[in-house]
């Protein structure tokens, strides 16, 4: 079996032994294991992918298998990754390991809560690995699925409506999605839905256009691209911690590299002609998203509107066309992904002990809980792009990447989305100075405690991850830039 299809077996796995577990700690004892399991296959896959690419192997894909599993329409499971799929599996690893710890207390329901967050990874493991088309959608639904339920009944406020919501938009746009795949495969002649064989037969540009358009707007409902991405800060601010953890931090980039993926490296020609209708779209979604925060007083919705104009910012990146702003898109994609995870695993636990997510009913709570404080601030400085931290280097390489583009139209848009940094500080700065300083609003929360154990462990996890990426970005940046020469080079 390749070892690549570890990555689903562990998660169902975990989802066959919750089935059988009788007490709570063997829940968590289930959980904290299958979770490590991933955590260490994937600096496995990292490890081994580091060494066969040093060793001068320029395969686009490595650890490639493929197991026909519907011969009418050759239909495969066909796994693979390149150095995207090797950064994102390591980001989703990383995710469903904090949310488990962040998530220690769930209740009531916990088995069933960690069963359907398994099946939530489940599917997005392999939307990750697959190189099948229809395979890749499949696993696009399976981790759509549970969102539903997650929200619904863990969820809090308005969760119902936030559940409903989130669901009809996302089917929605999946049904679209699923017509553009399947005009992909009729309309390219090929004689599988594998994507390199689809890449080697090209559509004619007229059919690219249509497609093109489908496929990019089913990707990119989920990438939160506007106006579309009103079902995003409703279901976040509805969803339990983990939920939003995985949710904001792993779910959502499903929209940027499928777009990629599939958008961009089967339609490249259409990509280039309708790129500026899509930029128009996802400018104005990194300056909204930014403007929205600033009006926000609830910590979720805050850090919601924030994730809209950073996800916004990955789409534009990718319609940039240039190999530097590709790149910038993923680490975007990673760094990101370890900020939003952070900041919900933080505003949960703040939640958890004062009652309020409103920063109007808070101040004063750096002097009694200090590490989650510095933590949120932490946190903040990344979300902004401070140097030294994970959002300096992915917004510096999109902007940089995005002005190498010499069309006027182009340099223009990234201008105003540069905007959007210092925005960002300003509903930063602001939310930092609204909670954590100045005296207590509320003489109870003087007697509350700072994170326990497990709490600090998700969290200086997730700091570990954003330092990392600030401080040692070269052989990320190189595997990932490697990877689109050769994703690319496939495409044309």
């Amino acid at each position: 079996m390749n070892f690549l299809s570890l990555f689903v077996l562990i998660p169902l796995l975990m989802i066959l032994a919750l089935f059988v577990a009788r007490s709570r700690k063997q829940v968590l004892g289930i959980m904290v294991a299958g979770s490590s399991m991933l955590v260490a296959l994937a600096a496995f896959l990292a490890y081994n992918y580091i060494t066969v690419r040093n060793s001068g192997n320029t395969d686009p894909m490595l650890f490639t298998a493929a197991l026909s599993w519907f011969k009418p329409l050759n239909i495969q499971y066909a796994v693979g990754v390149d150095g995207v799929s090797v950064v994102m599996l390591c980001l989703s690893a990383v995710i469903v390991f904090t949310g488990t710890f962040v998530s220690w207390k769930m209740a009531p329901l916990t088995k069933e809560f960690f069963l359907w967050f398994s099946l939530l990874a489940t599917g997005v493991f392999g939307f990750f690995i697959s190189l099948d088309l229809f395979t890749l959608f499949l696993f696009y639904e399976t981790a759509l699925i549970p969102m539903y339920l997650l929200i619904g009944v863990w969820g809090s406020g308005k969760k119902e409506y936030s559940a409903m919501k989130l669901t009809l938009m996302l089917m929605g746009s999946s049904m679209i999605l699923l017509v553009g795949i399947l005009g992909i495969y009729f309309g390219s002649g090929a004689t599988s839905m594998h994507i390199s064989e689809l890449a080697q037969h090209p559509m004619p540009v007229e059919l690219q256009y249509f497609f093109f358009t489908l496929t990019f707007f089913g990707f990119g409902v989920l990438g939160a691209l506007f106006p579309f991405h009103t079902w995003s800060p409703d279901g976040h601010a509805s969803a339990p911690t983990a939920v939003s953890m995985l949710h904001a931090g792993v779910l959502m980039k499903l929209g940027g590299y499928g777009s990629f993926r599939v958008a961009i490296t089967l339609m490249p020609a259409a990509a280039e002609k309708l790129s500026p209708i899509f930029l128009v779209l996802t400018g104005i979604g990194v300056v909204y998203g930014a403007f929205a925060a600033i009006r926000q007083t609830d910590l979720k919705y805050i850090n919601a509107y924030s994730s809209v104009s950073h996800c916004n910012l990955v789409l534009f990146a990718i319609l940039m066309l240039t190999q530097t702003s590709l790149t910038g898109a993923v680490l975007q994609m990673l760094s990101h992904g370890l900020i939003t995870a952070l900041f919900f695993a933080l505003i949960g636990m703040i939640y958890g002990r004062t009652h309020t997510r409103l920063i109007t009913d808070m101040g004063g709570l750096m002097k009694i809980m200090p590490f989650l404080g510095a933590s949120f601030v932490i946190a903040g400085f990344s979300n902004i792009g401070v140097p030294g931290f994970s959002g300096f280097v992915a917004e510096m390489t999109i902007f940089v990447g995005s002005f190498e583009n010499g069309d006027l139209f182009r340099r223009i848009l990234t201008i105003a989305a540069v905007t959007s940094i210092v925005i960002g500080a300003v509903y930063i700065l602001r939310t930092v100075g609204k909670f954590l300083q100045g005296p207590l609003q509320n003489e109870e929360h003087g007697k509350l405690d700072d994170a326990h154990w497990f709490e600090r462990l998700a969290v200086v996890t997730l700091i570990a991850g954003i330092l990392y990426l600030g401080s040692f970005p070269t052989g990320i940046s190189n595997m990932i830039s490697d990877s689109f020469g050769s994703l690319l080079q496939v495409a044309k």
